[in-house]
Parts: structure tokens; sequence; C-alpha cells
């Protein structure tokens, strides 16, 4: 897997035979675990560029004064950083363990306090092993936060919630019987979970599978071409809670966002891919992609309230997620909004956003909301990050000098330090 794809992995009927599950990791705990720790200090904290500042290209004085963070990752070192409004000093950084990734680094809120969390690990992309973190207002890591049941976290997504519970995703393998679709009886897949876990207790208060809930039939990955290449067929990137509290689940290798109900795991609605609740339409001076659809491939759906939902939409894959030989609906990558209508099951696509460049990104990428109608985007393999304002325009643009980073976000980040 190569080191910079975090996309990349190493046909159900309703239900074809599953058998065998195993664990994501073997080293992971056999139960959820979470560690406090007395305000010990930051490892390798420094306010040192980690790989080099933002080389900015568009910087308006309408763009969000919230500071940029950024998980640079380069084929030989990964962290943590904080960058300046403008892009040009460090405000904080912090290089992960030697041969471990970081994803996922924001500003949230747990127990009434602004934190910053992030994933380190190892196999982002693939059938990951990693744990979460927190850290307060000084620099100091006071939880880890662990998957339970056997599982370990995969760095796609860690969100706190207003219960100061976390939503985490993991990736596990089985053994399908796939003859339905085409495929063989013993092929080995790759299925999505999500967990939610209390963060003082450990205990997993909510757990839901792809294969129990989702026909491997929907997947738009094509079969490997031997049963012992694990098949990755759901791809979850994102959990996010919607505005009445039940889940969005992403799954990019069916094109599908699901809102699912969170207290019994039973889909609610498909947003895109094969078996969407809803028909997807265009509005005037918008464009479906090739296949008819909103959005490819993509990442990151956002709840904006009013049923309306921002996504980042990748509209590329390589082969098995590796970023090579890459199947396209559109060529360039954008970010798309969409407004559903409940009563009649329309999908439309409102606005959209396009790469600034008009690059494709075949992996990684989010689209943060920001106050105002504004956005920001990371563009995943595309090492870009951009601000669009709420008519669309390009208000901020920068470039990363030689690493990617799986999301980007801006956050007005006060530390008491």
């Amino acid at each position: 897997m190569p080191a910079n794809q975090p996309d990349s992995p190493a046909a159900k009927s309703r239900s074809p035979r599953r058998t065998g599950i195993a664990t994501g990791a073997a080293v992971a705990a056999a139960a959820a675990a979470v560690i406090s720790l007395p305000g010990s200090a930051a490892h390798a904290a420094t306010a040192t560029p980690l790989f080099g500042p933002l080389q900015v290209t568009t910087d308006s004085p309408r763009a969000d004064n919230g500071d940029i963070f950024l998980t640079p990752t380069s084929a030989t070192a990964s962290g943590v950083e904080i960058l300046s409004p403008d892009g040009s000093r460090v405000v904080w950084s912090h290089l992960v363990p030697a041969g471990e990734t970081a994803a996922d680094f924001r500003e949230q809120t747990y127990r009434g306090h602004q934190v910053l969390t992030w994933w380190q690990g190892t196999g982002l992309g693939g059938v990951a092993a990693g744990e979460d973190v927190i850290y307060d207002e000084n620099y100091h890591q006071i939880a880890t936060v662990r998957a339970g049941n056997g599982y370990s976290a995969d760095g796609h997504e860690f969100t706190i919630t207003s219960k100061n519970t976390a939503l985490i995703v993991s990736y596990t393998t089985a053994t399908a019987d796939l003859t339905s679709i085409g495929g063989r009886a013993d092929q080995e897949v790759i299925d999505g979970l999500v967990q939610e876990i209390d963060i003082r207790t450990g205990k997993v208060l909510f757990q839901w599978n792809s294969a129990d809930h989702v026909p491997y039939g929907q997947s738009e990955q094509p079969l490997p071409a031997s049963s012992s290449t694990p098949w990755d067929w759901f791809h979850v990137n994102a959990v996010k809670v919607d505005t009445d509290g039940n889940l969005l689940v992403d799954a990019r290798d069916t094109w599908t966002t699901y809102k699912v109900n969170r207290r019994t795991g039973r889909i609610i609605w498909q947003l895109g891919g094969k078996a969407s609740s809803f028909k997807p339409v265009a509005a005037p001076g918008q464009s479906l992609n090739t296949a008819g659809t909103i959005f490819a491939w993509q990442h990151d759906p956002e709840p904006l309230g009013g049923d309306r939902y921002s996504v980042f939409d990748n509209e590329s894959a390589g082969t098995a997620n590796t970023g090579q030989n890459s199947l396209s609906e559109l060529p360039w990558s954008r970010t798309v909004t969409v407004k559903l209508d409940l009563k009649h099951r329309v999908a439309t696509l409102v606005s959209s956003n396009d790469s600034p460049d008009r690059l494709s990104s075949p992996s990684q990428g989010d689209a943060q909301p920001l106050s105002g109608g504004h956005q920001f985007v990371g563009w995943g393999a595309q090492n870009y990050v951009s601000e669009f304002d709420a008519h669309g325009k390009l208000v901020f643009q920068a470039e990363l000098p030689a690493e990617i980073s799986y999301r980007a976000y801006r956050f007005s980040w006060k530390p008491t330090v």
C-alpha cells in the first residue's frame, strides 16, 4: 500500500453466507479502553514547521480567520500541525511515533472544554491498527480512545458528540459467498464498522457492521481476481451526527451516504448509489456526473440543516482504492451541496465548488462548513486547500509543498498557553 494513499486497502444478494470474522488487527485490544493521563507533556511538540510552510496563491480579506489544521504526511514521517490563518506561521506541531500516520486532526469539545483530537496508527486506508487521542488546551494528552469488541480504530473518523461519546470507524475482514453477484463462494471481504464509545468508561454503546445492513451487490468496486485478495467493497470513511440525532454513515465504494437509526442500526434512507432512496436531479447551472449521479467515490457528508447536506465529491478512484488506474465520472473533483425532498424522494444538486485547478483527487478529502456559508476544502491526494465564500467565490488557496493531508480544517483555536 502506498504510504500516501489512505484510501487504498491491502455482492451480497440480500444476505449471502458470511463466515469467520477476523479482527482488523491482531494487536487490537479485546475490549475498548480509555487511558487518562494527568497532564503529561506532549511528546515532540514544537512550533517548528514539520514539512515546510504553505505556498499561498489566493488570500482574500473575505477569508475566514480561523487557524488551519493539517496532518502533513510524507513517505517517511507524519504529524499534526496548526498554522496561522494565512498559512505563514506554525502555531503548534507534533510528530506522531515513527512508522505511524496521523489523520483527522481537529478542534472539538469534550466535557465543556475545547480539545485537540486526532487518530494515529498504521495501515490507514486498509485494515488499520490505531487509536484516537485527545489533548487539552495546554497541549497535554488527557485521553486515548480505542475501538472495542476486538477491533482497532481506523483513521478516517473521530468525532466527539455532545454526549461526550466518540464516533469512530473500523475495518474488519470476513469470508463471504458472492456467487449471487458473480463472485466466489469463499471471497475475502473488508467490512466497515461504526462504533459509538463512551470516552470516560470505554464502553461500546453502539456498533454497526456494513455487511449486516447493505448488500454486497451495491458496491461499485470491481471484484478482485483472487478470492484471497480482500475486496474492499464498502470502504466506510465517515460517520456524522445528523441534525435529528441519527447517524450519517458514508461508504466510498457504494457511492452512498446512509442515514442510520442510532438506536436500532436500521437504514432510514440512502443518498446516492445503486439503491438510492432519492431521484438525483441538478438545479439550473449544475450538472450530474456521467453516471447520472450527484457524487461518486465521495467523502465527508456534512449536515447543514433543512435537509441540506454537503459532500466532498472525489469523482475518481483507483483500482482497490490505490489511486492507480483511476476510474473517473468527471474530469475533476468538487464539493456538492444537496437538498433532499423527503416527501417526493428527490435529491437536488443545488450548488458545487469545482477544484480551482480542475484537478482530480482519487483519494481522501473533506468539505468543512464554516460560518456565513463559507466552506473550507482539503483536496486530499491533491495537496491543496481552498476556501470558498457563500457564493462559491474562491477566497483562499494554498498548496502543501510536498506532503498530503487526509483532511484539512479551519478552527478558531485559542489555547491557554
